[in-house]
């Protein structure tokens, strides 16, 4: 082989290594904001949930559902 020769595999072999370095880099950050999105929706979720709570323990809500069924 002659010099051309290795550095044009060099040259190859560092840029397959740096597309691959690059692929394994970007593979994580596609799910880490899926899972970012899916966090904001399950804390609205929670706050939902406790407003719904809140309503259904008060004790107004409690004497005209006891009103409602006489």
């Amino acid at each position: 082989m002659g010099p051309f020769e290795i550095a044009a595999l060099a040259i190859i072999g560092g840029l397959s290594y740096s597309a691959f370095d690059s692929y394994n880099k970007n593979k994580g950050k596609g799910k880490s904001q899926e899972v970012t999105e899916l966090k904001a929706q399950l804390d609205k979720l929670k706050q939902r949930v406790s407003t719904l709570e809140t309503i259904v323990t008060d004790k107004a809500y409690q004497l005209k559902d006891q009103i409602n069924k006489l």
